[in-house]
């Protein structure tokens, strides 16, 4: 398999008040953990800057702007309860949007098999209209769209397994059939959404939400019959992941326990998935993972699982 990663030292300049869990280390730790020899083989690319058009894809006019205007000179402001901006932080995030659409792009062109986007800020928590949960811009909901109207993509399916439901995904596709929304999360947990019976208003969103403390079995057992059989009568021609590691054992803000193996697995079902119906084209994205540790080696099982198909 050819697996691009895309980075961009800009991502670390997105700053957020000290002790905040989504900070520039994160991506520090999963760059240490990619200095191993096996990952040698790994086609690393600097994203570019994606344009506020493409923001448009996914949101009004309005976020965007509100957006802009919450960027601060110097220092760092609070867009949103949890939501932090540093003077770089716009350019961070229009940066992660250029590496998601290179990274669809490189997938459809033959380039790459699949990829892996290592940005911050992360994304699926970003409404339409609406800032929160860290997430300035819906990355993935917009790699989604640039699929749909770059590649003539019909059918494009995200799986989100970050403990936290990615409520800015279900919003930005509750109505639209050519858009599977899949969720596996801890409930009740923060942003409160993704029960059962949230199926979007054209059954095309699965949520499968898990109990604190349900561990590896359970997450399993929920992404086998929830996820991939959702999947499999979906018959997607673009898998997109929504990969957080915060469902890791060791991470402070949820409860799942799983192990950096799950990460593996999954991803592994998802390739078989793609396999099926999309040529492969699988491209993930890094959300949430708030422990360096759990998330270095989540994020490097989940890579190398990538790279060897």
């Amino acid at each position: 398999m050819t697996t691009h990663l895309y980075e961009n030292a800009l991502f670390l300049e997105h700053k957020v008040p000290e002790g905040h869990p989504e900070r520039p280390d994160r991506l520090r730790a999963l760059n240490l953990a990619l200095e191993h020899p096996n990952f040698a083989p790994l086609k690393r690319i600097e994203a570019s800057k994606g344009s506020a058009e493409l923001v448009l894809l996914a949101h009004t006019e309005e976020h965007l702007r509100s957006i802009a205007r919450a960027i601060p000179e110097d220092d760092i402001s609070q867009i949103e309860a949890d939501t932090y901006a540093s003077p770089s932080s716009f350019e961070a995030a229009l940066t992660g949007i250029g590496g998601a659409v290179a990274a669809v792009d490189a997938v459809f062109t033959g380039e790459a098999d699949n990829a892996f986007v290592a940005a911050r800020p992360p994304g699926h928590h970003a409404e339409k209209n609406k800032a929160m949960g860290f997430c300035f811009f819906n990355t993935i909901a917009i790699a989604a769209r640039h699929a749909q109207k770059a590649h003539g993509v019909e059918r494009v399916a995200i799986v989100d397994w970050d403990v936290h439901h990615g409520n800015g995904t279900q919003d930005i596709f509750w109505n639209d059939p050519s858009v599977l929304f899949c969720s596996t999360h801890q409930m009740p947990l923060y942003p409160g959404t993704g029960a059962k019976e949230e199926t979007g208003a054209r059954n095309n969103i699965v949520n499968a939400p898990l109990s604190p403390n349900s561990a590896s079995e359970h997450f399993r057992d929920a992404f086998r019959s929830r996820v991939l059989v959702a999947l499999d009568n979906f018959r997607p021609d673009l898998v997109l992941i929504s990969a957080g590691f915060d469902a890791h054992y060791r991470d402070p803000l949820a409860q799942i326990n799983l192990v950096a193996e799950d990460f593996d697995w999954a991803t592994g079902r998802l390739m078989e998935a793609a396999g099926k119906s999309a040529g492969n084209r699988v491209v993930s994205m890094l959300e949430g993972g708030y422990d360096l540790q759990g998330l270095a080696e989540s994020a490097a099982l989940h890579i190398s699982r990538l790279m060897r198909g």
